[in-house]
């Protein structure tokens, strides 16, 4: 089979928006990871405590990655989306529920959630990567949130997770630029107002 019709048949860009949601759950509880991958889910079914600690630990790296490829820092995502397939190795398996419903399905070498799931996440950042450029990995321009998205934005323009941070951010810009034209101050760059492309949300 040719290398463009499997990745046809692989839905990397889902695999990417796992990791994504794993960056901005809070993980603070198994009530979490339940609202993170939904109460009859197969996911919450079967995870642990122990899957509750490692998507913790793994959401830090995840999370490095965005902040490298949204600075510019490109050989520091790849080096850190590396290590990260390195520490969650995948197994390709086939899967589906009848002859006419085969496909490939990436899962990690471990039996338990967190390592299905965090082999998943890595590939698919890393075909992210190759196929887009990490320049496409962002974080939420709002200091109030900090969520991590993927730009799918025509340009590459994107700087917000979602069009309620782009539109706060924008009333908070008008405001500045309003109390700046009463007092005669200038504004930073930062203060500028937003975009279009700011106020286009991902849809997970």
């Amino acid at each position: 089979m040719a290398f463009l019709d499997y990745l046809g048949r692989v839905d990397f860009d889902a695999y990417a928006r796992t990791a994504v949601d794993i960056v901005n759950a809070p993980l603070e509880s198994m009530q979490d990871l339940a609202a993170l991958f939904g109460e009859d889910s197969w996911q919450t079914a079967e995870a642990t405590e122990r899957d509750l600690i490692a998507f913790r630990r793994a959401r830090k790296r995840l999370r490095e990655v965005f902040e490298h490829g949204s600075s510019g820092r490109d050989m520091a995502a790849v080096a850190e989306l590396n290590a990260l397939l390195e520490a969650y190795p995948m197994q390709p398996r086939i899967s589906g529920h009848d002859t006419h419903d085969w496909h490939m399905h990436v899962t990690g070498r471990g039996s338990s959630v967190s390592s299905e799931l965090l082999a998943g996440a890595a590939w698919g950042l890393a075909v992210w990567l190759c196929e887009h450029g990490s320049s496409r990995f962002g974080v939420c321009a709002d200091e109030r949130c900090g969520n991590v998205y993927l730009d799918t934005s025509s340009n590459c323009c994107r700087r917000f997770c979602s069009e309620r941070c782009a539109t706060r951010s924008h009333v908070a810009a008008h405001r500045a630029r309003k109390r700046a034209a009463e007092t005669g101050a200038t504004l930073a760059p930062a203060q500028v107002g937003v975009g279009e492309a700011d106020r286009a949300v991902v849809t997970a």
